[in-house]
């Protein structure tokens, strides 16, 4: 709703020397007054409820600028400045459980003392859907970054034991609060209810947890650089820079691999960020440290984000500027072996799979409606053909051309001719991979397919390799993650874009959930890198 005049007005008068000024209020705070009351006008603001779009208007300042003025002044950063709600329900409404690898909640989740008031934190149907699948009663759940505390709630709900840590004091007085409830007695009628251990503590230094003590993790690590969790807390991971961040994540990785219980699981939130239109896959790298730590991977999810602007604005730059608009997350759940030495060694050798070329010249690529974030919903009988479509209308122009390599069992020659520059080059997926020597097999031949197209492909081309995730035994075998280090080893290449395909029909073919069966793996990725500058 649009301010009247009269409100305007009432905006615009200095809350400290009572004048209606014209020019931008907070410039006139600052030069009439003070920093400190300039501050002290936004805090006020923003506790009165006045939108942030409105704040930043009339005190000119950005979201950016608004949540380092809340965090300094908080010593966290949170959305809102009230306390929570009274609780009105105690568990989701028909909540079901998740059965295949992309999770979607539209609706965030508010029962119990849930509010989303911590920013960045994650929907409280990703602790329940992982503590009730991977975990019994009286069992103890850790959670080493538990921000506003939403682990812990659904811990104590749902009757585990949770240790839950934060580095940041303001965190932890915030879980504490959202954890001052006495549950339903219906409840307590059910089981036992455990009280959450809170304290701070940081994760890379679980020191004072015994070893192989917790049944499972499930934390939401801050992303480096994205959201400022706090103000002066020193060690705050949201601080680093990415590649300090991710020698750091190691150092969690390697205490929560000790003090899980062999069989634990652990679930970790991760996703990725943009950096001169570039994706920078954080999510991608960070489960391949925990995969260094000792850990093998039980399932990887994909967390859609919902409210993703995909028309007018962020639409036309979406296609000017040539980025995608990120939409997902990560949810790798690893597993600490029961047994040491479980083989993951992709060093075998094996005959490298065939393949054949299929070029083509585009005349014209419609451009209508094309995808403009990384999650492309696609309808599963024209998924192929809409990949095709959306990757050509957005990588190749109507004078360019496309080249598709195949796998298939025709010949044995690593042999690619063209005699065009292609700009794009799509690689599909191979048939099934069953054993760790295919994978491998697999790799070595997208390692060649690579070296060759850089020979050839148009400088700042583009190449796209189609995957999936891998099952086995199991245990699923990373395919991006793996295919992401393979092509780290070349130098012509940077990573474009990370896209994760899905169906369109995911609600309608839900199964009856069993909490001890895997995941259905519906997700396939598209892996866009791009060709350096000189190296065409």
């Amino acid at each position: 709703m649009k301010n009247t005049a009269t409100q305007l007005d009432r905006d615009r008068k200095c809350p400290k020397c009572k004048a209606t000024v014209d020019e931008n209020l907070g410039e006139h705070i600052k030069k009439a007054h003070s920093e400190e009351e300039f501050k002290k006008a936004v805090l006020k603001a923003k506790k009165s409820g006045m939108p942030d779009p409105e704040i930043g208007e009339l005190y000119g300042i950005n979201f950016k600028q608004l949540e380092k003025i809340i965090t300094e002044a908080y010593g966290i950063n949170i959305s809102a400045l009230k306390k929570p709600k009274k609780i009105k329900y105690w568990e989701p409404k028909n909540y079901r459980e998740e059965t295949t690898t992309v999770w979607s909640f539209k609706q965030r989740g508010n029962w119990a003392t849930h509010d989303g008031r911590y920013r960045g934190n994650w929907s409280p149907y990703i602790p329940r859907n992982v503590i009730l699948k991977y975990t019994k009663l009286g069992d103890t759940v850790l959670d080493y970054f538990v921000g506003g505390g939403t682990t812990a709630v659904e811990a104590k709900l749902l009757g585990r034991k949770c240790i839950a840590r934060d580095i940041n004091p303001a965190a932890i007085d915030l879980t504490k609060e959202n954890l001052n409830f006495d549950p339903q007695k219906t409840l307590l009628e059910n089981y036992r209810i455990y009280e959450p251990e809170v304290s701070v503590g940081d994760a890379r230094d679980l020191s004072n947890i015994p070893n192989e003590n917790i049944d499972l993790i499930c934390a939401h690590p801050p992303y480096a650089g994205i959201i400022n969790y706090s103000s002066k807390v020193e060690g705050d991971l949201s601080k680093f820079s990415i590649e300090d961040f991710l020698l750091e994540i190691g150092k969690v990785a390697h205490e929560s691999y000790r003090v899980l219980k062999p069989g634990g699981k652990c679930a970790i939130l991760i996703g990725d960020t943009r950096k001169h239109k570039q994706v920078v896959p954080i999510g991608f790298r960070s489960i391949k440290v925990f995969l260094d730590a000792g850990f093998v991977l039980k399932e990887l999810v994909i967390k859609r984000q919902h409210n993703c602007k995909t028309t007018g604005f962020w639409y036309n730059n979406s296609i000017k500027y040539n980025f995608l608009l990120l939409a997902h997350e990560y949810l790798p759940i690893f597993e600490k072996p029961e047994q040491k030495n479980i083989a993951k060694d992709y060093s075998s050798e094996s005959d490298t799979f065939h393949y054949e070329t299929n070029a083509r010249k585009i005349d014209e690529a419609k451009k209508e409606n094309l995808e403009t974030t990384t999650v492309w919903i696609l309808p599963q009988e024209k998924m192929d053909e809409e990949i095709k479509r959306n990757l050509i209308g957005r990588f190749v122009t109507s004078e360019s051309q496309y080249l598709e390599i195949n796998f298939n069992d025709a010949d044995g020659k690593l042999d690619i001719k063209t005699k065009f520059k292609p700009s794009l080059v799509y690689v599909s997926s191979p048939k099934k991979l069953g054993s760790q020597k295919d994978i491998n097999s697999y790799l070595k031949t997208i390692k060649k397919i690579a070296e060759e197209v850089g020979r050839f492909l148009a400088t700042e081309g583009f190449l796209v390799i189609d995957t999936s995730d891998v099952r086995i035994n199991g245990l699923v075998y990373p395919m991006g993650v793996n295919l992401l280090e393979t092509m780290s080893t070349l130098n012509e290449f940077n990573i474009k874009e990370i896209v994760v395909v899905t169906p369109d029909n995911i609600e309608n073919s839900i199964k009856t959930p069993m909490s001890n069966q895997n995941l259905e793996i519906i997700h396939r990725y598209l892996l866009i890198f791009v060709l350096r500058k000189g190296d065409g």
